[in-house]
């Protein structure tokens, strides 16, 4: 296996092997303290089964079964959920505007995300241009420039993370088909909170988890004061400095872990642009336990 850094804030490009095949234990641990070093790890020109996929996820961790999937997942694989904006005979193939805004995935879950590994089938273009990148920030950069003053006020501060309000962002945007949450999605996610710095798994050290697409509030401030710190921490949290953008090509498998960044799918493409890519999302429930990601 060899590893290739970006040369940017994060990700690396990872080479020599074949996720169409089990993935031995030095590989694990390999790739563990890749996406440590380097948040978002790309596996270019895979050729895989959505069984092969779920497969590779499954060995960091549960595989999530999404709330909001729906139809949108690959027959017989309800953790294989399908994004795509492709209509066949008037019914579209997956979720169309997954992802579409900065945040983290399922930091509005009580038990929260390690990792996204995402298949990329088809990709938009448009003139011979790549369309639909996917944005990172490093939440580990975010956290190392905050403030002293403003780390050590909200050491020990929770924020509200709400699925409903990543949800409603997207209902309101031009040509959104998504209904209202109905009353059984909502009590399957009801808010949340988590500690606005968590301690990275795999690092050992600090990353801001407070994204826009979730957090809502602070626990034990008031509303004002709430508004605008959460409005200083996003501000902050999305400068350019501190993002990376991955170009997408067939046969891509990008593998990022969400405790550390944030991501935003880019919709710069339209509905006669294909894009078709398979996900799963991998909980964080091996990740936080002993020894994860140390070689035996």
């Amino acid at each position: 296996m060899i590893i290739e850094p970006s040369g940017e804030i994060l990700g690396a490009s990872v080479t020599g092997v074949d996720l169409a095949r089990p993935l031995g234990d030095h590989d694990f641990v390999e790739i563990v303290q890749a996406l440590g070093r380097h948040g978002v790890l790309c596996f270019k020109d895979q050729k895989i089964t959505p069984e092969q996929q779920a497969d590779f996820a499954k060995r960091f961790g549960t595989l999530e079964i999404n709330v909001a999937a729906g139809l949108y997942t690959v027959p017989g694989l309800p953790e294989v959920m399908i994004l795509s904006n492709i209509v066949n005979d008037g019914k579209p193939i997956g979720l169309g505007d997954a992802g579409q805004g900065w945040h983290t995935d399922m930091s509005y879950s009580e038990e929260i995300a390690f990792g996204n590994v995402l298949y990329a089938l088809q990709v938009p273009r448009r003139d011979g241009r790549v369309l639909g990148d996917t944005l990172f920030a490093n939440m580990h950069a975010a956290y190392d420039d905050l403030p002293n003053a403003l780390k050590e006020k909200l050491a020990d501060k929770e924020a509200i993370h709400d699925f409903e309000k990543f949800w409603e962002m997207m209902r309101a945007r031009p040509g959104s088909t998504r209904g209202p949450l109905t009353p059984e999605q909502r009590a399957k996610k009801p808010p949340v909170a988590h500690p606005i710095f968590l301690t990275h798994p795999i690092t050992g050290r600090k990353v801001l988890y407070c994204n826009p697409g979730y957090a809502t509030r602070i626990v034990g401030m008031d509303e004002k004061e709430s508004d605008e710190t959460l409005a200083f921490l996003f501000e902050h949290q999305l400068q350019k400095k501190y993002q990376y953008a991955h170009r997408w090509s067939e046969g891509d498998v990008l593998f990022w872990e969400n405790i550390g960044t944030l991501h935003n799918a880019v919709a710069d493409y339209g509905p006669d642009e294909p894009r078709h890519i398979l996900r799963c999302q991998v909980m964080a429930d091996k990740a936080f336990g002993e020894g994860f990601g140390e070689a035996a």
